[in-house]
């Protein structure tokens, strides 16, 4: 059989993963799939694989030059999605700055290389907003990532400039929308929407990610939601071959909040033809 691989980590226990759905649907067309460790990525001959997907190397925020050095070193041995230039591009949250500037409009976004506690504290005024978020600008998992008010924030001061003291983040206003309505993700293969779905955090929390306890449902997108999420996916630099935008509402309309283009969960649980889709992005991509 034509081999591809997914490009994973070393430890997933405390993750949910979804990508094994694939591994039928791709059997079905005559490929087979490897889940092979990003940390392996010198001990793997990456040329033996038609494709290297990049799926659940969710531990790359720690250590992100080694991250890019694999990357660097599979997309000179075999073909990688999504590419190498996109996902480095992705890699650093200050590629909103790039999408505000063709006009997709962005959660309001202050952005800092060190920690400045006036800095931080003019933001509440800037905003308009009683909370803030900080958090830095290269992350997953919502890992060191503060909701903060005026006070929280001065009780917290000596533990911001321990975790961002010389490392660039971002502050935004906390998005009440997140908790009434909830966040909505787009997921698109092949530069068509696949499926939709809004993520709610658990009561008393702001995270939506399911490991820390938010809850995920199948919706349909709404038609001025979609028009943003397809905005999005034309201005990104090149073509991506899955994407994942997130979105919130502001005000009267939505804007975006993250775009994953490198190890986004897809959810192929909450959508049963969703696998189904994704292979055959890849099939397309690959000229099957």
């Amino acid at each position: 059989m034509k081999k591809l691989a997914f490009l994973s980590t070393d430890n997933l226990e405390d993750f949910f993963v979804y990508d094994e759905l694939l591994v039928p649907v791709f059997a079905e067309t005559g490929w087979q799939v490897d889940t092979v460790s990003w940390h392996a990525y010198e001990q793997t001959d990456w040329q033996q694989y038609a494709m290297v997907i990049v799926r659940s190397t969710w531990d790359y925020q720690q250590h992100a030059q080694a991250f890019i050095d694999c990357l660097e070193a599979i997309a000179s041995q075999t073909r990688l999605e999504n590419p190498l230039a996109l996902q480095r591009w992705n890699l650093d949250k200050r590629y909103l700055q790039d999408l505000e500037a063709k006009g997709i409009p962005v959660i309001p976004t202050c952005w800092q290389r060190d920690f400045c506690l006036a800095g931080t504290q003019a933001q509440f005024d800037t905003f308009n907003t009683d909370t803030l978020v900080i958090k830095p600008t290269v992350s997953a998992n919502a890992d060191d990532t503060f909701r903060l008010t005026r006070h929280d924030l001065q009780q917290a001061t000596s533990d911001l400039q321990q975790c961002f003291g010389g490392r660039s983040h971002m502050i935004q206003p906390f998005m009440p929308a997140i908790n009434e309505e909830g966040e909505y993700s787009l997921f698109y293969f092949g530069g068509m929407l696949s499926h939709t779905i809004v993520k709610r955090p658990a009561p008393g929390d702001f995270r939506v990610q399911e490991e820390h306890g938010g809850s995920m449902v199948l919706v349909n997108a709404q038609s001025d939601m979609q028009a943003i999420g397809d905005a999005t996916l034309a201005a990104l630099p090149q073509p991506a071959l899955y994407a994942r935008l997130d979105l919130v509402r502001h005000g009267s309309s939505w804007a975006v909040m993250e775009v994953e283009l490198i190890e986004p969960s897809l959810y192929f649980t909450l959508d049963t033809k969703s696998p189904r889709r994704f292979v055959e992005a890849v099939l397309n991509t690959l000229g099957e």
